[in-house]
This record gives structure tokens, sequence and C-alpha cells, in this order.
């Protein structure tokens, strides 16, 4: 190949590249971006028996403070066994805190089979300066349960209910087949009767065949009634009796289902519902995940949480369990499971 051959192919190919990098610097680049996402959390929604509502909203803002994870507040509230029906008819929740154990049960198909009581509360009967003032009977009534308290003196208790339960005075009691404090209002009276007056059903009968009683579907919604006068004691939760600023007869430990070395005592004493037979136990706050949970992995942070966490329930008046109690009747999550190996959980029997 001759010289000249040679130049002119050298030629062409500057020629070439010259015109390559022109185009290149005169054709804008484009760069396409690959698409960010974010997974959004889902929101934790706590169902909760309607005297803890303020001790819900608690824990679910130090729980989303810590996780990040986004906690509608303030809580669905309402009495136990009628939220327990909401979410077995298919609401959308994540977690489930009531204040009865068989309330869980009312989840139907959508019950996990276990549940956790992670703090304790007790029975009270709750009144109010404007509920007694008027009302002779009524401040007889509380000067005998001051006298019993003083005394410990069971004549004075006996003298207390015979009021409580003549009609005299309006007495609240939520309806049991909606709020568990209902329930637990009767067998309060049984066990009135059983010690003070050799007969179970002595004041539980009285209450009834004197109409001293004023229902609703939860506590909370007497208290208005109760502020106004319109009735002139509750029974109601002693936390949400604090909460709300309500006076209240401090009962013994026999009286107000809240001492657990009493358990067997309580369980002498029963009511039937609308489904079926409830003994009488301690008033424990429990939680669980029912089956349909909007976000199981959430649901079991927030469990882990509350029982890690229930001393924050103390501004409450509660009394966290340290372990914590597990009722189960069926294989509970690993992740729970883990609990009982670290000490955080004591087993306590079935649902």
């Amino acid at each position: 190949m001759n010289k000249l051959v040679i130049i002119g192919i050298i030629i062409v190919a500057i020629v070439v590249i010259g015109a390559v990098a022109y185009l290149s610097l005169r054709t804008p680049t484009t760069t396409t971006k690959t698409p960010t996402t974010t997974t959004k959390k889902t929101q934790v929604i706590i169902y909760v028996a309607d005297a803890y509502t303020k001790e819900a909203c608690c824990l679910g803002k130090c729980f989303s403070s810590a996780s990040g994870i986004p906690v509608v507040l303030p809580p669905k509230g309402g009495g136990s066994f009628a939220l327990a029906r909401e979410i077995g008819s298919g609401a959308s929740v994540t977690v489930f805190m009531p204040v009865a154990l068989s309330a869980v049960n009312d989840l139907g198909s959508n019950n996990p089979g276990w549940a956790i009581a992670f703090v304790s509360d007790q029975i009270t009967i709750a009144y109010t300066n404007t509920s007694i003032s008027s009302n002779p009977c009524a401040q007889k009534a509380l000067s005998y349960a001051e006298d019993a308290i003083k005394t410990g003196n069971s004549t004075y208790w006996y003298k207390f209910y015979c009021i409580l339960t003549s009609g005299k005075v309006k007495v609240g009691i939520s309806n049991p087949n909606t709020d568990p404090a209902g329930f637990r209002a009767w067998i309060n009276l049984e066990i009135a009767g059983y010690l003070f007056a050799n007969n179970t059903y002595y004041f539980y009968d009285r209450m009834l065949s004197n109409h001293g009683n004023v229902t609703a579907s939860n506590a909370a919604e007497l208290v208005p009634d109760l502020e106004s006068g319109a009735i002139q004691f509750l029974y109601i939760y002693r936390s949400a009796a604090v909460a709300k600023g309500l006076d209240y007869i401090q009962l013994p430990a026999k009286l107000n289902l809240g001492c657990y070395k009493c358990s067997s005592f309580y369980a002498m004493f029963n009511y039937t519902l609308n489904t079926g037979v409830v003994k009488g136990s301690p008033v424990y706050l429990f939680i669980t995940i029912p089956k349909n949970t909007n976000n199981y992995n959430e649901a079991i942070d927030f469990v882990i949480y509350v029982i890690e966490h229930s001393s924050i329930l103390k501004k409450f008046d509660l009394c966290p369990l340290q372990p914590a109690i597990l009722f189960n009747s069926t294989a509970v999550p690993p992740q729970i499971a883990s609990l009982l190996t670290e000490g955080k959980l004591i087993e306590g029997g079935t649902l």
C-alpha cells in the first residue's frame, strides 16, 4: 500500500472521530432516574376498654416515638365485649386491649387463642359532692362506708350495702353484656351478700327488686349523671375514677376484685352473660393480636413494647405486672414465646 493511500485513510478517520465528537457535544444527554419508593408503615389501630383510653394513648405515643411507627390516636374505646364483637365482624384493628379475658373469646373467628395481662386494677364505687349532697340516704351510706374502712367492722359494710341496694339511691352499673365493669359490679354485690348477709344473692336481689340501678353501655357514659347528681354512686374502675377526678370508696381486697392472692375466692362467684357464665377474677388489662390484624409484624412490636414498658402506666394508678401473665389455649407467636424464656412472661392458664 503506497503512502498516499495510508495518508488518506488517516485523514478520513480523523474526520469521522471529529464528527462524532461534535455531535456528542450538540446532542443533549438524558439521565433516566430510577424512581425511589418509600415503604409506608401501616398505622397501629388500638381497640381498648373505654376506661383505659388515656393509658392506651400514652402507650401509643411512647411506642410511636420509640419506633417511628405511626399510631392512630385517640384509640378506639368502648365496652370490651362490644369492641370484641366489632372486631369479630371485621373492623380494621391492629391490637385489642380488653379488661376481661372472656372478651377475647367474643372475637369469634378472629380469636388468636391467647392474651397477656400486663397491669392490674380494681373495681370501686365512685361518687361526687353533687351526687350525695342532696340525698340524705347517700350521705348516710357514705358515712357507713367510711366507718367500715376505719374500723374493719363488717356491720358497717352491711349497713352500707343495705342503703346502696334500697332503691333510695341510684347506682350506675354498666351493661354487663357490653362492659365487664357491669358484671363485676354484680359480682361485687354477690360477694357482699356472702360476706355480710350470709346470703350470696341478698344484695343482688335487693338491687333488682328495688330498681336501684341505672345502666348504660359502659361506665364512662354514666359519669355525667354522677357529676350532675342524677345518680348517687357509680361502679367504675379505680384508675378511671382517678383519671376523671371522682371521689371513690376504697373497697377491701375481697370486694374490689383487685387482689391476685384472692383469685380463688373471686372465682367462687359468677355472672351469666348472654354469651355464657363468667367467673369472678382479678381486674387485669389484657392485650392480644386479633387474627384480622392489619399488620402482624407491627402488632408484635407493639405488644412486646407494652410488656416491657408497662411501668409507664404507674402514673395512672395502675399496677404493672412484672412478669406479665400469658393466658393461652393455642400456640403463641414465637416472638411472644421467647418472652417466657426471658422471664418477662409467666403462664397463667387457658382462655
